[in-house]
C-alpha cells in the first residue's frame, strides 16, 4: 500500500504530461536523490527507503510512493514537496501552451484567403 497517493487532472495531452513529469522528476530527484526509468507511460523511481511510480495519461497523472520505515517519519515534508513540485510543473505547462495558441491561430487565419461567393448567373 502506498504512503503517498496523488492524482491530478490536466489538459496537456500525453506529450506535455510526460514533459511535465520529466521536469518534476528532475527537481525531486535532485532534492531526494531519486533515480527513475520510463516503461511505457509509467515512470518508476527509487532510492533506498523510497520507491514509486508516476503513471501519465493524456488527461491525468497518478503518483504512488511507498516510504521505508525511517522515511515514514518524514512523510509530511516529502508529501508537501511532491505536491508543490507537481503543482508548479502543471501550472507552468498550460501557460506556455496558451501563449502559443493565439499565435498559431492568427498565423493560420492570416494564411487562408477569404472565401469568395460565386457570382450569380443571369438567365
Amino acid at each position: 500500500m502506498a504512503d503517498i497517493e496523488l492524482k491530478r487532472n490536466h489538459d496537456l495531452g500525453l506529450k506535455g504530461a510526460r514533459a511535465a513529469a520529466d521536469k518534476m522528476a528532475e527537481k525531486l530527484g535532485e532534492k531526494f536523490d531519486l533515480t527513475g526509468d520510463w516503461k511505457g507511460n509509467t515512470l518508476h523511481f527509487s532510492r533506498p527507503g523510497v520507491n514509486g511510480q508516476l503513471v501519465v495519461s493524456d488527461h491525468d497523472m497518478n503518483l504512488q510512493v511507498t516510504l521505508g520505515f525511517m522515511l515514514k517519519m518524514m512523510k509530511g515534508p516529502i508529501e508537501k514537496a511532491v505536491h508543490e513540485q507537481l503543482d508548479k510543473v502543471l501550472a507552468a505547462a498550460p501557460a506556455k501552451a496558451a501563449s502559443k495558441t493565439p499565435a498559431k491561430e492568427a498565423a493560420t487565419t492570416a494564411k487562408k484567403p477569404a472565401a469568395k461567393k460565386p457570382a450569380a448567373k443571369k438567365k
